[in-house]
């Protein structure tokens, strides 16, 4: 039967041409959130939130303001955009933080429905390309008018290897995704927590 090339199979299939471009975009949508995830997650909000409480019972509300404007997370954005709202009433202080948080959400988000479609239709264009392998195969055999099962066994292997493929590709996606979508749902709740915490200690009526 012979060996399966796979850069032959690469050459001739457009289908798996695709799962490669699909898997080299996964790769690099996994390693971008990863790094942004890990930059949103490298400062202690608690030790953050004490600091500006601190200066803020000492009446540096500007100094406070200046110290989290230095850093660049979701916390520090958060207490900025509350310090600069400060005087706001309680119910509309309450209000604009949640618009706030929606969009640290946006921010978090961007680029993971990406994920999300390879995890959904990679299956998709591997089971295309095994169809239109297998196709191919019985065209071959019908067209050289003699032989069996070995005249089609290797093209239908060949047609398999886009199924593998393409399961490959959505297993590692759909994966990292929730993984994401996971980290995502605890951040969001952290900053629910603290936009709860800063409207108390700003003390607006």
């Amino acid at each position: 039967m012979g060996t399966i090339n796979i850069l032959t199979i690469l050459r001739d299939s457009f289908t798996l041409l695709i799962l490669v471009f699909c898997s080299l975009l996964s790769v690099t949508v996994a390693f971008e959130r990863w790094w942004f995830f890990r930059k949103a997650r490298s400062q202690n909000g608690d030790e953050l939130l004490d600091r500006v409480s601190g200066m803020l019972k000492d009446g540096k509300s500007e100094k406070a303001l200046e110290h989290v404007s230095k850093t660049d997370s979701p916390v520090s954005r958060l207490l900025s955009y509350a310090l600069h709202y400060r005087n706001t009433a309680k119910n509309d202080l309450t209000e604009l933080l949640a618009t706030k948080r929606q969009e640290e959400k946006l921010r978090f988000e961007r680029f993971l429905g990406i994920l999300g479609t390879m995890g959904n239709i990679a299956p998709f264009i591997g089971l295309f390309g095994t169809v239109v392998g297998i196709i191919k195969a019985f065209r071959d055999l019908a067209l050289s008018g003699v032989g069996g099962p070995t005249v089609v066994a290797k093209g239908i292997a060949e047609a398999l290897v886009a199924t593998a493929a393409g399961l490959a590709v959505a297993i590692p996606a759909v994966i990292i995704f929730n993984y994401f979508t996971r980290r995502l749902k605890v951040i969001m709740s952290e900053l629910e927590i603290f936009s709860a915490r800063l409207v108390i200690m700003l003390g607006n009526k």
